[in-house]
């Protein structure tokens, strides 16, 4: 049976998932992280063969052990890896001799190598009537990626944002937590000027909660306290936590107390990050105006979400909203949850297109 592996390599873990020919999942395997940036290259295959290892057992158990013999085919016709931290030419070549003889796959078109976004363009194979897709990705940190389908390959075109926490991170969990800091601090500041009672919010009341704080302005303390000497046993408390997930773990009080309770600050705080965010996508859209080759139009593309943020219906909806206000109407919208699996789809719908 044509077996055809996807692997997404990330910082958390790493996830391989094998489809056959029709895109049908019929194995999957979990390791550890593999971002390559981090890891020794020793330490990357390693968690990458676990992974494959686990997902081609469930597949075919009397499967061999990878890699294959010397000279010998490996058990995949093509595989794909969307590998974190392999974002330059010379990151992707430390690693492509390595896989090629881990899988039996010689170096070449049926083994791809890339950065793990150009998972999110595997839709660009499902949907044929489209060529190009924006991955747009939003957890903890952002980034926002166009792509183009080139005679079977996805060739990245522009790429906007993934600065980290410090520089940018627009419309991901840390930004949400920033932005929810920098409004109740106006409000704060506002109602000191004019003498008049903070407003009831739930949001506010939970962020101080959060804080342990009975004011606003006491959460400054919590804000700028150093970096805890040493991460060890629970981290429950915000002085427990490095400064940049201090404010990042604010988010999800600012999606409860908005979509649950409907608190108009956090609404606001959600259009304010939503709106950064589809400022970055506008940029790999252009305006009318704009004709140059890697300008993607919206009406003639996927939109592939990915990230716990975006993964939140009514965020999406926001951001789709937004768009929609500049100009920019996808043809299609899709939330990839399982980036390996729809990648492993795509090999397969590639490979066996009629």
């Amino acid at each position: 049976m044509p077996l055809y592996l996807c692997v997404d390599c990330g910082g958390t873990k790493t996830a391989a998932v094998i489809s056959d020919e029709s895109g049908n999942v019929v194995g999957r395997g979990s390791g550890g992280p593999s971002n390559i940036t981090y890891l020794s290259l020793d330490g990357f295959i390693a968690a990458v063969k676990e992974a494959i290892g686990t997902a081609l057992q469930q597949s075919d158990p009397s499967a061999n052990p990878l890699p294959p013999p010397e000279r010998e085919q490996g058990p995949f016709v093509a595989a794909w890896f969307g590998i974190s931290g392999a974002d330059s030419p010379a990151a992707i070549a430390k690693v492509e001799q390595p896989l090629a003889e881990l899988l039996g796959i010689p170096v070449g078109p049926n083994l791809v190598i890339a950065n793990d976004t150009h998972l999110l363009a595997a839709p660009v194979r499902v949907h044929q009537d489209v060529n190009h897709a924006v991955a747009v990705i939003a957890g903890t940190g952002s980034n926002v990626v166009s792509f183009k389908e080139v005679e079977g390959k996805i060739v990245e075109l522009g790429r906007v944002g993934g600065w980290g926490w410090i520089l940018g991170d627009e419309g991901g969990g840390y930004d949400v937590g920033r932005e929810a800091l920098r409004q109740i601090l106006l409000v704060h500041d506002k109602s000191s000027v004019t003498g008049t009672t903070l407003p009831k919010s739930r949001l506010i009341d939970s962020v101080l909660k959060r804080f342990g704080v009975d004011n606003v302005v006491e959460v400054f303390g919590g804000v700028y306290s150093p970096d805890p000497s040493s991460i060890t046993g629970e981290q429950d408390t915000l002085q427990s936590l490095p400064r940049e997930k201090r404010i990042s773990s604010l988010s999800p009080l600012v999606f409860e107390a908005a979509f649950d309770h409907g608190d108009p600050l956090a609404l606001n705080i959600l259009r304010t990050s939503a709106g950064k965010l589809a400022s970055q996508i506008t940029i790999l859209l252009g305006d009318d105006s704009s004709a140059p080759d890697n300008i993607v139009k919206a009406s003639e593309s996927v939109v592939s979400f990915g990230g716990s943020l975006v993964g939140i219906e009514k965020y999406r909806d926001l951001l789709l909203q937004d768009l929609a206000q500049r100009g920019h109407v996808f043809k299609h919208v899709v939330f990839i949850d399982d980036a390996a699996a729809a990648g492993a789809a795509g090999l397969a719908k590639l490979y066996n297109s009629s």
